[in-house]
């Protein structure tokens, strides 16, 4: 399976109903991810992205590309941008997103997670995959979308003052990693800045010709890469493959395939995207190292010349 896709070649619908009004980029598909999910969603001016909904079990991280809109959130609005990164938690506020005047370019991250179920408190059902059920006594059975539509608009007021679940890229502080090395990044930690718990998201600056991690593969963790700005390679075990603005990287879990991205001439800039796995363990080849997350715990391997089966 293709892992290496651009945003350009994903597979994109359209999704319209009432005031709902976007075009969606499939780019977690196109780089064939599995557990995870991401979509690039344009929302026209003045048009929503989605019905007002919580999810029950899925963790959503979005990033904001360019444009201008208001986040709403159990009645509630905020104005967000370019830079922006909002954290939603299962199981917390309603939510959807409402494009300005010049619409609104979204990356929206989650996890992908069997069964889950998702609430649409306005349209007034739940939306079990790949059916829906009523979450009310009603006597239509319209799909989801288009029960959205049917309660129509929500309203908007004032915006208020924005909570610490959206904060936006120049307000995190960065931190240095591995200057003077090989690897020389600047890494924002967007996801634990609005409160993630069980997904991350973080910005990478990575200084021209240096990684932006050492080459290492994970047992249980599952991670996306986007590409902002500037160019690179992404090693993928002994394959090389380009990086330009676009560029959407899966990593699966559990593929033995070390990866990593490497900044040209321009430098790099990415988003890097993965769950929390507290049995995760990081292998790293160059040094034969061995990171079990969950714990904190670092170690290098053992070579054997066999094994007898005792420790």
């Amino acid at each position: 399976m293709e892992h290496v896709a651009h945003w350009d070649e994903a597979p994109t619908r359209r999704r319209e109903a009432g005031h709902i009004g976007a075009t969606w980029h499939d780019l977690g598909s196109a780089a064939g991810s599995l557990n995870v999910g991401l979509q690039r969603i344009d929302i026209e001016p003045g048009r929503w992205s989605t019905p007002a909904h919580s999810e029950g079990a899925e963790e959503e991280i979005f990033f904001i590309l360019e444009g201008s809109g208001l986040s709403w959130q159990d009645g509630e609005v905020y104005e967000v941008g370019p830079g922006d990164c909002l954290v939603h938690l299962a199981q917390e506020e309603a939510h959807t997103l409402q494009g300005g005047p010049g619409g609104l370019d979204v990356l929206a991250f989650g996890q992908r997670v069997p069964h889950g179920n998702t609430i649409l408190p306005r349209a007034g059902v739940a939306w079990a995959w790949p059916g829906f059920l009523e979450a009310i006594p009603v006597t239509e059975t319209e799909h989801p979308f288009q029960r959205e539509a049917t309660a129509g608009e929500p309203n908007v007021g004032e915006p208020s003052a924005r909570p610490g679940r959206i904060v936006n890229l120049a307000d995190v502080e960065p931190a240095q990693w591995g200057k003077g090395s090989r690897v020389q990044a600047e890494r924002r930690n967007l996801g634990r800045a609005a409160g993630s718990i069980f997904t991350g998201l973080q910005h990478s600056t990575v200084a021209p010709g240096k990684w932006g991690q050492v080459p290492h593969c994970h047992s249980a963790e599952e991670e996306l890469f986007v590409v902002l700005g500037g160019d690179g390679v992404v090693e993928l075990g002994e394959e090389e493959h380009p990086l330009r603005p676009g560029t959407v990287v899966g990593r699966p879990a559990g593929t033995g395939v070390a990866h990593a991205l490497r900044a040209g001439d321009e430098g790099l800039v990415f988003l890097a995207y993965g769950t929390r796995e507290p049995d995760d363990v990081c292998y790293y080849p160059r040094s034969n190292k061995l990171y079990f997350c969950g714990l904190g715990v670092l170690g290098r391997m053992e070579k054997l010349d066999y094994w007898d089966g005792e420790t």
